[in-house]
């Protein structure tokens, strides 16, 4: 699948939020969002995926606009994993990863076995199984950040759209989840979309990056070459030193936050 938005420009009135937002993505690619607080990296989330109408521009699902897709379609194509607040609800971890189907169960109709054990192997597969009879309302948020990647497995999406997976979370939940995200992406070919507050993170598992900067504007293209010092400077209004160290087989890169520009 390619997921493009072209030219996707949002405001309210006369301000304007996002202006000219261009980016594409295929099959097996991870793309991070990064910008400032207020700067609209979760109004450019429901735009792209329909929640929100673009002023200008448009969605794309292998060149098909996304209004002319019926939303059962693309929920099949897309599956959007929240932030994890805590749940209201004592349902079972795999109860919570089981109504991730409803898009193939329908309204009102039970699941079914199948249902059940789609869900088992998707928390299998993220390694939460043990989880499977955890109540929700009991979990740590690194627990229910995977229950929520698991509920969104269990449509087989071509791509995941992720908001801000690993706030909140200590150093090894992050790490899980960055590892997921990144595991997913190699093993299963899923693409995602990451939004994020960490550019360390997305230099770590992104192929892709799209900063968004206080202006409308935004950069895009590869995330090595998009997260720099300049780009940072523009979009944050922070110096920074973006470094490159070995350890073993692996190249780590950091981002050092200095000074306010």
């Amino acid at each position: 699948m390619i997921f493009e938005v072209k030219n996707g420009s949002f405001g309210y009135g006369k301000k304007h939020i996002l202006n000219n937002i261009s980016f594409d993505i295929k099959n097996g690619d991870v793309m991070s969002v990064l910008g400032s607080n207020g700067v609209g990296k979760t109004t450019l989330l429901k735009c792209m995926m329909g929640f929100l109408k673009w002023n200008e521009g448009e969605t794309y699902i292998d060149k098909t606009p996304l209004k002319n897709i019926p939303s059962k379609e693309v929920w099949k194509k897309i599956a959007y994993v929240p932030q994890a607040k805590g749940s209201a609800f004592p349902y079972s971890a795999l109860d919570m990863t089981v109504l991730g189907r409803s898009a193939h169960i329908g309204t009102f109709k039970q699941p079914k076995k199948e249902d059940i054990d789609i869900a088992l192997k998707a928390m299998k597969d993220v390694g939460i199984l043990y989880l499977k009879d955890k109540l929700c309302t009991q979990m740590s948020g690194g627990e229910l950040q995977m229950v929520l990647i698991a509920r969104a497995l269990t449509v087989s999406p071509d791509m995941l759209v992720l908001d801000e997976p690993e706030s909140n979370l200590d150093f090894k939940n992050q790490l899980i989840i960055l590892d997921t995200i990144k595991n997913l992406s190699k093993e299963r070919n899923i693409s995602a979309i990451v939004n994020t507050h960490y550019p360390a993170h997305a230099l770590q598992i992104s192929d892709k990056a799209l900063m968004l900067n206080r202006d409308g504007t935004s950069f895009y293209g590869n995330s090595s070459e998009v997260i720099n010092e300049e780009n940072m400077k523009k979009a944050f209004n922070v110096n920074v030193h973006v470094d490159e160290f070995v350890m073993g087989k692996n190249i780590y890169r950091s981002v050092i936050p200095l000074s306010l520009a």
